[in-house]
Parts: structure tokens; sequence; C-alpha cells
């Protein structure tokens, strides 16, 4: 779906929510039958009594439930319960050659992000000549779009034509100069659980990469905005999509783009958001949609 907000703010960082245990008056207990359960919160210091059979068992639980709670100290609190002086550094593993990183910076330069008077979307440069293929719902409306490369630059583009049954627009900019066409994964099937990519410009944000992998095939999806295309097969994907990535590249793990991010389920049709269940055109469908387009069939 198009974002119908014009790039709002980023706003402050939030993260779970955390309540610490509050401080009881000081009363003389009565020994509770069983031992209470460990707290990242320190305690008082408790009446000492033997000692567990496996000393490291609370150590473990009280990490990772810090890793649950302050997320971006996982990796930290791992590292830490890992630790052995009498064991050698072991050396960062060596990246491969596929890996999405790599992947990640080969397509980025592809996909644009596309504004419209009614919102905001994704798209990607698909052929030699700069075209822009994108959602018929993203630009719905529009004879003439404004596009952001990745580099910064605005371009107008024209919508040459769309299909609101596959919903497929094409988009031709005003200069195709400095414009690269991603790679197309058009005679290669997916399989279930390859690793995914979608990039596009949710919520606002150009430039963004979340990952996943390709959770089901063929799945029969209404597409457009409000389902009037009636319903094609689609890639499903748990990769997190948001209004504002429509239109933009689901590739895999060679940089190929294998479909059009264009749907995604949703708990609440008014407040939607990623809830792990997104939808991709095929590469395939996509391209044969606009290849009548620019046929002017």
């Amino acid at each position: 779906m198009p974002d119908p907000r014009p790039r709002p703010g980023l706003g402050e960082p939030r993260g779970p929510s955390f309540f610490p245990g509050r401080p009881r008056p000081r009363t003389e207990p009565t020994p509770p039958p069983v031992p209470p359960p460990s707290h990242v919160t320190p305690q008082p210091q408790p009446t000492p009594r033997p000692a567990p059979p496996h000393p490291t068992r609370r150590p473990l639980t009280a990490a990772v439930l810090a890793a649950v709670l302050a997320g971006g100290l996982a990796g930290y609190a791992a590292g830490a319960l890992g630790d052995d002086d009498s064991a050698p550094a072991s050396a960062p593993a060596a990246r491969a050659p596929g890996d999405l990183q790599a992947v990640a910076a080969r397509v980025l330069p592809s996909v644009v992000s596309v504004q419209t008077a009614r919102g905001q979307g994704s798209g990607f440069v698909f052929d030699d000549r700069g075209r822009i293929l994108t959602n018929a719902h993203v630009v719905q409306g529009s004879s003439r779009v404004s596009i952001e490369l990745e580099d910064g630059r605005r371009l107008s583009a024209e919508v040459i034509g769309d299909d609101p049954g596959h919903d497929v627009a094409v988009l031709e900019p005003e200069t195709s100069r400095g414009l690269t066409a991603a790679r197309l994964a058009t005679g290669a099937r997916p399989a279930v659980g390859d690793p995914v990519l979608a990039i596009g410009s949710p919520l606002g944000l150009s430039g963004t990469v979340t990952s996943g992998i390709v959770s089901a095939l063929d799945r029969s999806v209404r597409l457009g905005e409000d389902g009037g295309g009636g319903p094609r097969r689609a890639l499903q994907t748990d990769a997190s999509i948001n209004p504002g990535n429509s239109g933009g590249p689901l590739v895999d793990d060679e940089g190929r783009v294998i479909g059009i991010n264009t749907a995604i389920a949703t708990l609440n049709q008014n407040a939607g958001g990623s809830i792990g269940i997104g939808f991709a055109i095929p590469v395939g469908d996509a391209v044969e949609a606009a290849r009548t387009i620019i046929d002017g069939g």
C-alpha cells in the first residue's frame, strides 16, 4: 500500500517496556515454600541457601531475559556468557560473496522513492532505458510523478501506463543518466525458505532494507488498493513490508528481483503495519504486464 503521509519525522526511538519490581516495606518474611524466580532488578540479599546443582543456570536465565528486554544488547550479553580467559579469541567469520550486506549494496542504486499528490511509494529501474516498475495503486490518478534516487537526485517521470489487474505501472523518467537497471530473476523460481530482502521507502524512510524468507508460493491475493484487481498469484514473505514499500523490489540472495512488494496482511485495516505476512507480485508476471503497457496493449 502507498504511504499517504509525506516523510514524517523519525520521532523518538522506542523499545519494549520494562517495569522493575517496586520496593516493599521491610518485614520479617516467612520463608516461602518455593524459591522465587530470578529478576533482572537486584533484590535484597537473600538468606543463604545451599548452592543449586547447576550454578550457571541463573546467570543464563538473567542474560536471556536481558536480551529480550534490551534488544540491542543481546549480542553483547551472549558474547559475555561465552567468555573464557583460557580460550583464544576467535577471528571474525569471513563474509561469503553472496551475503545480504553485499546484496543490499548492489541493489540499492536501482531503487527509487515515488512521490505523488496522493502519497508515496517505491519502485525500481528494470531496463536499460531507465524505465521504472512500480504498483498501479501507487500512481493511481497521476500522469506525472516525482522520483528520488539513492544519491538524492529528484527527477520527474511520466506514467506511461498501468495495469490495475496486475497492479503494475511503468514510469519513464526525464533522463536515464545515472540510472542502473536491477537484475531480474525472470527465468528462476524461488523456493520456500529462500532468504530475501525487501527494499523501499516505508513511511518515507528511503533506502530501507528488511530481510526474511520466502514463506509460501502461489498465494491467491486480491491486488490493487481496494482488491478490485481480482485474485492473482503472489509470493508470500515474512520480510517486513509497511506503507510506502509498495512497488519496491523483493530480491533473492544473489541480488536478483523476484517480485514487486505490493500488499500485506494486517490485523487492523485502519492502522495496518507489518505482522510478518507480506505479498509480492512474481517478477515474471510483472515484466509481462510491463511489456504489454510499453507496447501499448
